[in-house]
């Protein structure tokens, strides 16, 4: 049977950072959605072009697209042992699909399912408030990085600016949809078992011990 553990939490947890220690201490393969669809998009494979035609009509890429990505990059045999989601499943509905898959395939099913909790008031500072340089693309934050001139970059004097997905009110936006989609997925993998709540609060060290320690 494979290993699977399903990493849940939402933008500005420290998700990816976090998949990345576990894939590395566990031995898993890492497979995050976004990294997936990136490449998909950039090869234009066939579900890469599937999905480039609903997001450019401004429409959500249906579930049995991102699920035949996902199916696709477990068949891989860098999977074999198992592996860490990241990013997937967003919603029941995707969890019910990947459960029918690992039944099917005979990989067995989601072992744990690591849920970082962070307060939504604590995304948004965390995830708004960046700047970038025009010139060099240099990120800066009003309160974890600012520049040493208002308005200025440190590297090369170039202007900073605000990009859309980066202003608080957008940023704010992301994580209410995140939570609505979500929340009940944490209660099908607590339902299960499963699941294992995480502070996300607490310092990335301190996040990553006890991440290891509820998977091991």
């Amino acid at each position: 049977m494979a290993d699977l553990i399903v990493l849940l939490g939402p933008p500005g947890a420290g998700k990816g950072t976090q998949a990345k220690v576990l894939s590395r201490e566990l031995n898993l393969a890492h497979i995050s959605s976004g990294d997936l669809f990136r490449d998909h998009l950039s090869r234009k494979t066939e579900l890469g072009v599937l999905a480039q035609g609903y997001m450019q009509r401004g429409e959500l890429v249906p579930d049995n697209v991102t699920i035949s990505m996902i199916r696709e990059r477990m068949a891989n045999t860098d999977c074999a042992k198992g592996a860490i989601l990241d990013g997937f499943p967003r919603t029941v509905p995707q969890a019910e699909a990947l459960d029918l898959f690992l039944a099917d395939s005979k990989m067995g099913a989601v072992r744990k399912a690591p849920y970082i909790k962070v307060e939504a008031q604590v995304l948004v500072e965390r995830l708004g408030g960046r700047w970038s340089c025009r010139a060099g693309g240099h990120v800066y934050h009003e309160k974890f990085n600012p520049p040493k001139a208002a308005g200025v970059c440190d590297v090369d004097g170039s202007a900073l600016y605000q990009r859309e997905d980066d202003k608080a009110e957008t940023v704010a936006n992301r994580i209410r949809v995140y939570f609505e989609q979500t929340t009940p997925l944490i209660e099908y993998y607590r339902r299960k078992g499963v699941l294992a709540e995480i502070d996300g609060a607490m310092p990335i060290e301190d996040v990553t011990r006890e991440l290891l320690a509820s998977v091991r």
